[in-house]
């Protein structure tokens, strides 16, 4: 294991690529940021499906278009994909401007998993897709004293205001009293 993820209970300054945040009492049920935008291009949609989901309609225009998605259509895995790349950044950037104030950073911990994964309606080559978060539960971690378990549901919507993808997503995050 590395020396600068071995400790997750240590705030930190900084640091890229590690989960940089808010601590567990600074959140609260309801909170919600937007994380950004992204344009599914029918070459990126193709780059991706090369590589990790092959399938016709996420290869080929007109495969698409023949298919029930009646377009060139991202992979679910790809739209999920871009989401925890906005996530991390937004987190990154949230940890950059607390930095800038002085202020202590948590250093969040692993996820025990995911539930609810929703691919709700296709995203097809041209559509831009806006990624939010908004937190829905939190409590106590029972088994690890000074850690707090979040639920967070992370949404997309694509530019005609349709929800295209849904998951919820659940992490461990230090308490502030623990450091």
């Amino acid at each position: 294991m590395r020396d600068d993820l071995a400790d997750h209970g240590r705030p930190v300054y900084g640091g890229e690529g590690r989960a940089l945040m808010r601590f567990f009492e600074d959140i609260q049920v309801g909170d919600r940021r937007e994380l950004g935008t992204f344009t599914f291009t029918a070459d990126d949609i193709k780059k991706f499906a090369a590589r990790f989901d092959p399938q016709r309609f996420h290869l080929d225009e007109e495969e698409g278009r023949k298919s029930p998605f009646g377009g060139l259509a991202a992979s679910g895995w790809h739209i999920g994909s871009v989401c925890m790349k906005l996530l991390v950044a937004d987190g990154q950037r949230q940890a950059s401007e607390l930095a800038a104030r002085g202020e202590m950073i948590a250093v969040w911990g692993p996820s025990p998993g995911f539930r609810e994964l929703r691919w709700i309606r296709p995203v097809l080559a041209g559509d831009t897709v806006t990624f939010a978060n908004e937190v829905v539960a939190k409590r106590t971690s029972e088994s690890r004293p000074g850690w707090g378990i979040l639920q967070g549901r992370n949404t997309g919507t694509n530019q005609r205001g349709e929800k295209v993808f849904s998951i919820l997503a659940t992490a461990f995050v230090p308490m502030r009293q623990s450091n």
